[in-house]
C-alpha cells in the first residue's frame, strides 16, 4: 500500500503548516509520492526514498499535473488529498480529501474578493462539486465543519483534527495568567481574506480610542498580498493615532514565539474550518477574546466572546478584558422623565430664552 499526498493547492497559511507537519513524520517505512506546488518549501530532512513531483501554480500545469497523478495512482494505493479539491480524473486507488476552505463547499458571496480570485474560486467550487463522487471519505477538522460538508455533499465525513504539538491545549484556562509586561496587548494571526474581518477590528480600536483606550494590536498581513487593505489601516491608524503594528506574513516559529509575547489572542473572523490560532494560543496558555460562533466553540471556550458583525460589540469585549467599565445607563423616574421632556421641548420651542 502506497500513500499518495495531493498537495498542488498549497502553499501558505494553515494548510501550509499542516502539510509542514504532516511531512515531518514521513520516514522510510512510509512508501510514499508527493505532488507539490512549486513554490512550497520542503523540510530539510525529507526521507530519500520518497518521490516528489513538483507543480508550477498554472492552470494548464495543474491539469497536467492531475493527469500524471491519474497514471501513477494503482489499485490500493491512498491517496490524501490536502488542498480540498478531489482529483480531477477518476483514481483507481482510495481517495480521501482533507477539506479546510469553507469558502468552496458553502454558497457564499465572494464580496470583497479580487475578480482572479474569485474567478478561481467559483472554478474550485464547480471542481469540487462536480468531482465529488470518487471520493472515498471526506475529512474536517471540527463537528462545524462536518455538519456544513454533509449537508452539501450528502457524504460521510469523519472529523480528525491535528497539531505538531497538543501540549497544554485546553478548551478553558484555569485561570487568567499573570503578566508583568508584553510587546503587545492583543495579537490577530490572520491572512487578509473578507471573512477575516479586519475592517470591523480596526473600527473597534477607533472606538476605543475615542474613549481614550490606545491597546496595542499586532497583525500579521501581507502588505503585498492585501495592498489595498493594508493600505486602509495604515491611513486609520495614522488618523486616529492607533497603537496597530502589522509585522507582515511570518514564518510559524515567529508565529508561535509572539503568542509568547502577546497579552491575549483576539480573533474576530466571521468563519473558519477551525481556526488554527486558537489552538495554538490555548497550548500558550493564551487568552482569547473570539467571534460567539459555532466554529469558535467546536475548539476554545474563550475568555470574552463578541458579535463579530459589530465594531461596539468587540469594543466592549476588549473593554471586559481589560478591566475597563462600561457606563451604567442614566436611569431615571417617571416623573423625573416627564420633567425633563417639558424642559427639553420648552428649550426646543423658545430656543433663544
Amino acid at each position: 500500500m502506497r500513500l499518495i499526498i495531493n498537495a498542488t493547492n498549497v502553499h501558505t497559511g494553515g494548510g501550509q503548516t499542516l502539510l509542514n507537519d504532516i511531512l515531518e513524520v514521513l520516514d522510510e517505512k512510509y512508501q510514499c509520492q508527493l505532488f507539490l506546488d512549486e513554490r512550497f518549501d520542503l523540510p530539510d530532512k525529507l526521507p530519500q526514498k520518497i518521490f516528489v513531483l513538483r507543480i508550477a501554480p498554472t492552470f494548464s500545469k495543474r491539469l497536467i499535473g492531475e493527469w500524471k497523478l491519474r497514471k501513477i495512482v494503482r489499485s490500493g494505493d491512498i491517496v490524501l488529498c490536502l488542498g480540498n479539491l478531489p482529483p480531477l480524473f477518476k483514481l483507481k486507488g482510495d481517495v480521501f480529501v482533507f477539506v479546510q476552505n469553507r469558502y468552496i463547499v458553502e454558497k457564499r458571496r465572494l464580496k470583497g474578493f479580487s475578480i482572479p480570485a474569485r474567478a478561481r474560486i467559483t472554478i474550485e467550487r464547480l471542481w469540487f462539486i462536480w468531482r465529488k463522487k470518487q471520493v472515498k471519505r471526506f475529512i474536517v477538522q471540527s463537528p462545524t465543519m462536518k455538519r456544513i460538508l454533509e449537508g452539501r455533499v450528502r457524504k460521510s465525513a469523519i472529523i480528525m483534527p491535528f497539531i505538531k504539538d497538543a501540549q497544554g491545549y485546553k478548551r478553558t484556562l484555569p485561570s487568567l495568567p499573570v503578566i508583568n509586561s508584553c510587546t503587545y496587548d492583543f495579537l490577530y494571526v490572520a491572512s487578509g481574506d473578507p471573512h477575516k474581518n479586519h475592517r470591523c477590528l480596526i473600527d473597534a480600536w477607533t472606538l476605543l480610542a475615542g474613549e481614550g483606550l490606545n491597546p496595542s494590536l499586532c497583525l500579521t498581513l501581507n502588505a503585498n498580498k492585501y495592498r489595498p487593505l493594508c493600505a486602509w489601516i495604515q491611513e486609520i491608524k495614522q488618523t486616529f493615532n492607533l497603537n496597530i503594528e502589522n509585522i507582515g506574513e511570518i514564518s510559524h516559529s515567529h508565529v508561535l514565539k509572539l503568542y509568547k509575547e502577546s497579552r491575549a489572542l483576539i480573533y474576530p473572523s466571521i468563519f473558519e474550518t477551525i481556526g488554527l490560532p486558537l489552538i495554538e494560543a490555548r497550548c500558550a496558555g493564551l487568552p482569547i477574546l473570539a467571534s460567539e460562533m459555532d466554529y469558535i466553540r467546536d475548539v476554545v471556550d474563550p475568555e470574552q466572546t463578541f458579535n463579530p458583525k459589530s465594531a461596539i460589540s468587540i469594543t466592549r469585549a476588549v473593554k471586559r478584558f481589560l478591566k475597563k467599565s462600561e457606563k451604567p445607563l442614566p436611569l431615571t423616574d417617571p416623573k423625573t422623565f416627564i420633567e425633563t421632556l417639558l424642559v427639553e421641548a420648552e428649550q426646543l420651542a423658545y430656543p433663544h430664552r
